[in-house]
């Protein structure tokens, strides 16, 4: 294929997309592929969408102990246990929360829209690949 048919084609599946054709583009095309930082693709997530409730006086820090403020206290979980088991994100409860795989009570970010399959992907990639504080 050339060059200028790739670039037909995109813009045919941009077109089709807006005029509401239906063209699903799987998530790992659309997602970012690089190995993970926490301090670059994790943190910004959990700051946008989990720590106004999982810090210190937040209502979730008090429910469950969790604080997702720093690296620390996401690898600490909570007063229940872990939240990230590194290389096991389907093993890990944080993944089974942010998946909506829990009853809705228990469902995150509480009350709000479920993270976009990009976060959780950035989220299940970064544990897949061990969790680390980079």
């Amino acid at each position: 294929m050339t060059r200028q048919s790739l670039s037909r084609l995109g813009v045919a599946l941009v077109v089709a997309a807006v005029a509401g054709g239906g063209v699903a583009v799987p998530s790992s095309t659309v997602c970012a592929a690089d190995p993970k930082s926490f301090l670059e693709d994790i943190v910004p997530i959990l700051k946008g969408r989990c720590v106004s409730c999982h810090q210190p006086g937040g209502a979730g820090f008090e429910k469950s102990g969790l604080d997702l403020s720093t690296y620390e206290g996401l690898m600490k979980g909570t007063k229940f246990g872990r939240m990230v088991i590194p290389r096991d994100p389907d093993g890990s409860n944080l993944m089974w929360l942010l998946d909506w795989r829990a009853s809705p009570q228990l469902r995150m970010p509480h009350g709000k829209k479920k993270l976009s399959v990009c976060d959780r992907n950035e989220i299940r990639d970064w544990i897949r690949e061990g969790a680390k504080n980079n």
